[in-house]
């Protein structure tokens, strides 16, 4: 158990000094660091259940995050981007990115290009969970207004 809660409370702390940096403050913060914090978790819980495949456990934890970040923007009438940016902190795969620069700098051409490929592939999945998240929304908007349209025009 704490094998899982102590990554999430240093993604939590690293998303909070985020807010500092960029002066967000009081409860925002907070909620900004809490979705770190569980973007976290499920990318650690997704791991035993995809198998072990870092770039499918980073979709999910994109698709929660950009699921959560949709919510707190309604529910506290902020733009989602704030919370997706501070939260997604934790998933930037900054590690994939050295150990490739590392290996270009040494001469490692066939490490630069499965690092390199690698963490393409993590950033890609990043996004393309934010993609999907955002384009149900969208839909689900689009859907929504059409509604009521129609029930606008009948007698």
């Amino acid at each position: 158990m704490m094998e899982l809660l102590l990554p999430c409370l240093y993604a939590f702390l690293a998303c909070l000094g985020f807010c500092v940096l960029f002066r967000i403050s009081g409860p925002g913060a907070v909620f900004c660091s809490l979705g770190g914090a569980l973007a976290w978790l499920v990318y650690l819980l997704a791991g035993p259940v995809m198998g072990g495949n870092d770039v499918l456990q980073y979709f999910w934890a994109a698709v929660f995050l950009s699921a959560y970040a949709e919510v707190m923007a309604r529910v506290r009438k902020c733009p989602a981007t704030g919370y997706l940016l501070i939260a997604f902190i934790p998933l930037v795969p900054g590690a994939g990115i050295y150990n490739m620069m590392e290996a270009a700098l040494r001469g490692d051409t066939q490490d630069f290009l499965t690092t390199g490929l690698h963490t393409l592939s993590i950033a890609g999945s990043l996004a393309v969970g934010v993609l999907v998240v955002f384009s149900l929304v969208r839909l689900q908007r689009m859907l929504q207004r059409r509604k009521q349209t129609k029930q606008g025009d009948e007698p």
